[in-house]
């Protein structure tokens, strides 16, 4: 098979695409490029960049939309000092969120957007603690 480019988008269903869109913008300042209309010419979605990068996160509106428990969406920063940052961009914002979490391999920090969806947060930067042996952390897959 070909080789895969990447990840370029992530559809969430949201129950208000304005309340959604105004709250990703303000958070991590996503760029709408595309909209959908529909056959009234009401705007149902948005494709969106993520600020440098290629990939996004894309809105559609849906009634029934809200976070489910195991879907999370996962965005990379780079070491635990830009966590740090990140815990005073939303502090100032009054965006609620977890402490930072020694997680499997980095440093994770854990918030949800207006309908409930899970956003984690995951440093590129191992923090080099053994985890494998603690409930509910990954450990690495044997090889065969």
């Amino acid at each position: 098979m070909a080789q895969l480019t990447g990840l370029r988008s992530v559809k969430l269903p949201v129950t208000d695409l304005g309340r959604s869109l105004e709250w990703y913008q303000k958070v991590f300042g996503v760029e709408p490029f595309l909209e959908f209309p529909d056959e009234e010419g009401v705007v149902q979605g948005v494709a969106t960049h993520l600020p440098g990068e290629q990939s996004g996160i894309s809105l559609r509106h849906n009634p029934e939309g809200h976070g489910m428990e195991g879907l999370e969406v996962m965005l990379g920063v780079r070491d635990h000092a830009a966590l740090e940052q990140w815990c005073a961009h939303l502090d100032g914002l009054g965006v609620g969120h977890s402490p930072i979490i020694d997680a499997t391999v980095g440093w994770l920090l854990v918030l949800h957007d207006p309908d409930g969806h899970e956003l984690h947060l995951y440093t590129d930067a191992r923090h080099g603690l053994d985890q494998g042996g603690r409930k509910g952390y990954g450990r690495p897959v044997a090889a065969g």
